[in-house]
């Protein structure tokens, strides 16, 4: 025997439910700039004699994660290029110069990704648009989660870390620093606050 049909439209309705709401349901950070949790670094090659380290020291942005369903996440930074430091005031000064970041010209970097997958091992790969010296293109950024969790101020925090690699020309840098030195290695750590 059949239930009356208003008797019915619960039990439809959970259904519906059910099948419409998303598997899962990222959670909105803020980058944790603001307590030095975060850094976005890089080296290059000195003329195939060493390694040249520096960072930049203003940025900001924000990430959604979801550890069900990694592929609806999503990240966003901005970099002030200005903020370059590779402890040597002349040398930073140069990296600011048309010779290579021309900051006065270009006076923002921003990335945004077009994509996160899950990888064999529990990596990450990040695909997005980078912008900087006036140039957009496609990157990728392997990645890997450092942790989550409860921080001892009552917040709930995330941890990555990844790296990339940048060639110079790509992004209309023309000066030329030797074979050794065409390209960038770029390391991120970053650690987010839960909104």
């Amino acid at each position: 025997m059949k239930r009356p049909f208003h008797r019915r439209l619960p039990l439809a309705a959970t259904v519906a439910g059910l099948l419409l709401s998303p598997i899962g349901q990222a959670a909105d950070y803020l980058i944790d700039t603001k307590g030095s949790h975060a850094f976005i670094q890089f080296r290059i090659q000195h003329l195939g004699y060493s390694w040249l380290y520096g960072r930049f020291n203003s940025f900001d942005g924000r990430f959604s994660w979801d550890e069900k369903q990694p592929t609806a996440s999503n990240v966003e930074v901005n970099i002030d290029p200005a903020s370059i430091d590779s402890n040597h005031v002349e040398r930073d000064n140069h990296l600011r110069s048309k010779d290579f970041l021309d900051v006065k010209q270009f006076p923002t970097a921003h990335f945004v990704s077009t994509s996160v997958a899950a990888e064999a091992g529990g990596g990450l790969l990040l695909k997005g648009k980078l912008s900087l010296h006036g140039v957009t293109r496609d990157i990728d950024i392997k990645m890997h989660k450092l942790g989550e969790g409860a921080d001892p101020w009552g917040g709930y925090r995330a941890g990555f870390a990844g790296t990339t690699t940048l060639r110079l020309k790509d992004y209309g840098i023309q000066r030329d620093l030797g074979p050794a030195s065409q390209e960038v290695e770029l390391t991120l750590s970053i650690e987010g606050v839960r909104q």
